[in-house]
């Protein structure tokens, strides 16, 4: 125990160091703005902006959009430091995040997971690709000095917004990468796992974790949350019993949730929400990854792959699945999963190979 306590002082101050190298650059090199980028109902989304100091060439956009904040807000900058996303910015990235409609600092209603509605003939018809087209359309238009090539990337919840993204058919969408993208909550993403109910990660996720608390107006502060009480989460649910003594403790105030016990069976509102109804004709190029010990949307990858394969031929798909639990692939540590050792840095072996390459969209 004593040599491993050696070890990790001596990396630590190791790692300290190379942090705050990349975040010193970042800040000297980077500049940041704040937008509200208008859509074509006119509501306003709210977007956070890196542009790169150097006029000397023009340079790529790449985009998350996300339901979990584009913080910090105001003028600290977002931590890009902390993963592999630096590269991209060493590259030279206009690095884009936005809140999503109804979240955060944007304006108008949330929907989880909104439906893609391919007949939009109104600019009342809108849903996160017609959200996403009118946002890359406004950048490319108004951000200085980008090249006109727009690359979309995100995991987990903002993985459904890449998708969704991929189905937006703006000519400036070169790449887009959905990872362990939320597909068919249903079937498998999230809040059932082959079609029942996984009770304690959707209770947590839309009552637990907040995430669908009703939100009155934008703001930076995070939802109101549900604190199980005591330490012990299965004695909760155990003591809890029957479902709709779960939904006494959400009230009616959880749209998602209500429409949840509503729709039980896979019906036309559960079908109408599975992201693959709109990947037909998928013009950008897509790297779809996944992880095989993902526990919350190893669904997504496989199937929003099959989908693209079947529905939409000529497209550029690729495939990624590694031994990976969620995410793990972009984080700081992909040399083992659990006890299992790897022999090797997988997530760094991924990303330098098969991402960074994926989305060189200059």
């Amino acid at each position: 125990m004593r040599k491993l306590y050696l070890i990790l002082a001596f990396l630590f101050p190791i790692i300290a160091l190379a942090q705050n190298a990349d975040s010193t650059w970042f800040v000297n090199n980077y500049t940041k703005k704040e937008v509200s980028i208008p859509m074509r109902d006119g509501i306003k989304l709210f977007t956070s902006v890196y542009l790169p100091k150097d006029q000397s060439e023009k340079h790529p956009i790449l985009m998350t959009r996300t339901p979990y904040s584009c913080a910090p807000y105001g003028t600290a900058y977002r931590g890009f430091w902390r993963s592999f996303m630096i590269n991209y910015c060493h590259k030279g990235y206009i690095m884009v995040i936005q809140d999503i409609r109804g979240r955060w600092m944007s304006e108008g209603d949330f929907e989880v997971v909104r439906p893609f509605n391919p007949d939009k003939k109104t600019n009342k018809d809108i849903d996160e690709a017609s959200d996403t087209y009118d946002t890359i359309d406004w950048l490319v238009k108004n951000i200085e000095n980008n090249n006109g090539n727009v690359g979309v990337s995100g995991i987990s919840f903002p993985g459904f917004y890449a998708t969704m993204a991929a189905l937006s058919g703006h000519p400036a969408l070169k790449a887009v990468s959905p990872q362990a993208p939320v597909t068919d909550r249903f079937f498998g993403d999230d809040d059932h796992h082959n079609g029942v109910l996984f009770l304690m990660d959707a209770f947590d996720f839309h009552v637990g974790y907040g995430f669908s608390q009703p939100r009155p107006h934008p703001t930076i502060l995070p939802a109101k949350t549900f604190d199980i009480p005591g330490d012990d989460n299965y004695a909760y649910y155990l003591k809890m019993g029957a479902l709709p003594n779960f939904t006494k403790v959400t009230g009616d105030s959880l749209a998602f949730w209500d429409n949840m016990m509503k729709h039980p069976n896979l019906d036309a509102w559960w079908k109408a929400r599975d992201a693959r109804t709109g990947i037909k004709n998928v013009k950008p190029a897509m790297l779809v990854v996944g992880g095989l010990f993902d526990a919350e949307d190893g669904y997504g990858a496989w199937n929003t792959y099959q989908a693209l394969v079947k529905q939409s031929p000529a497209t550029n798909s690729k495939l990624v699945i590694g031994p990976w639990y969620h995410g793990q692939w972009a984080s700081r540590d992909g040399t083992h999963l659990g006890n299992i050792q790897f022999g090797s840095k997988t997530n760094e072996w991924y990303t330098g190979n098969i991402e960074i390459p994926f989305l060189i969209i200059t």
